[in-house]
């Protein structure tokens, strides 16, 4: 189950939820330039858009370009979290 969510922010990383902040880490994410942005990760849609789209609101991974698909880059905020994880 996802984790529980206050103000967007997860207050608990799942699994999954750092499985995608290290693969966005290994520079293999892009996303859509959406507002609701769809994810892909090694060039194949996510089917987790929950946990990427509660990543980018809660600060931690943001596009690193505009329009079109573009890679997904971790923020300070992520490097934390994913660091803090081991």
């Amino acid at each position: 189950m996802r984790a529980a969510l206050v103000d967007d922010l997860p207050t608990v990383l799942t699994r999954r939820d750092l499985r995608l902040l290290q693969a966005v880490a290994d520079g293999r994410v892009e996303c859509t330039g959406s507002v609701e942005p769809d994810f892909y990760i090694d060039g194949v849609a996510c089917c987790d858009h929950m946990a990427a789209r509660a990543l980018v609101r809660g600060g931690m991974i943001r596009s690193a370009g505009t329009g079109g698909r573009a890679r997904v880059e971790l923020t300070p905020k992520g490097v934390e979290a994913l660091t803090a994880a081991g």
